[in-house]
């Protein structure tokens, strides 16, 4: 099964970290998503740019808006995704509390609906 991890974090925290930190946890992000590609694990993962560069698009009855950022009362952002491949939920999870970032924020494991019949 597909499943998606969200990683939530708090931007500010990583604002202030010192550069060696940032330098440790970017290290150790690479690494560790090099064991989910080894692993099997790994489809894909992106680091997001954060929430003040996002735009919001909405169409309601016919008609387009789009608002810079989203606008939300919780200092998390969604900051960025690993898709990984797991046996179940219990191994997505595993898989989930290895991501560094899960020790600054929070990683949300979601699985992947999927639509009418898989060959």
């Amino acid at each position: 099964m597909k499943y998606l991890c969200q990683v939530w974090f708090d931007g500010g925290i990583l604002d202030a970290m010192a550069q060696e930190e940032k330098a440790e946890l970017d290290t150790n992000s690479w690494n560790y998503d090099k064991d989910l590609v080894e692993s099997g694990h790994m489809i894909v993962a992106q680091a997001l740019q954060p929430p003040k560069a996002a735009v919001t698009v909405r169409v309601r009855a016919g008609e387009m808006s789009v608002t810079d950022g989203p606008f939300a009362e919780t200092k998390e952002a969604l900051g960025g995704f690993i898709l990984i491949e797991a046996k179940d939920l219990n191994e997505a999870i595993r898989v989930a509390a290895g991501i560094p970032l899960a020790k600054l924020g929070a990683i949300e494991v979601r699985p992947i609906h999927v639509f009418g019949k898989q060959t």
